[in-house]
């Protein structure tokens, strides 16, 4: 197998949960092949560079192998070769901010101070 559709191979690399996920993000602009849009059957090779946003990161990633069937994290990491810019520390924060251990419910006040603070985070 020499090419495969690119929301397939995003899939099966574990760039995307979902096979259906790929897809959106490639009708969405938000998946690029050799600095072209992607839509979800844009053909993919070995040695194209494939940019797409993911997990709330930019992945620049070469593909290395053609794969179609959904692998291990293991195999998938051979799939491809990583070129994304490294995390920057915000991204290395956790979502949702987290209560003193042992302070216990918050009360009616202190929760609408926090959901006003924390805004759409709310767990």
């Amino acid at each position: 197998m020499d090419k495969t559709r690119i929301d397939r191979w995003l899939w099966a690399v574990r760039l995307f949960k979902t096979r259906s996920a790929a897809q959106r993000a490639c009708e969405g602009g938000h998946v690029q092949v050799n600095g072209r849009r992607a839509k979800p059957a844009t053909s993919v090779r070995v040695g194209d560079t494939v940019e797409a946003r993911a997990g709330g990161r930019q992945r620049v990633v070469e593909v290395t192998q053609i794969i179609d069937t959904r692998v291990s994290a293991s195999v998938a990491r051979g799939c491809l070769t990583d070129h994304s810019p490294a995390p920057t520390p915000a991204e290395h924060q956790p979502s949702v901010p987290t209560r003193e251990r042992g302070t216990g419910r918050p009360t009616k006040r202190e929760r609408r101070l926090l959901e006003r603070e924390w805004g759409s985070r709310r767990p």
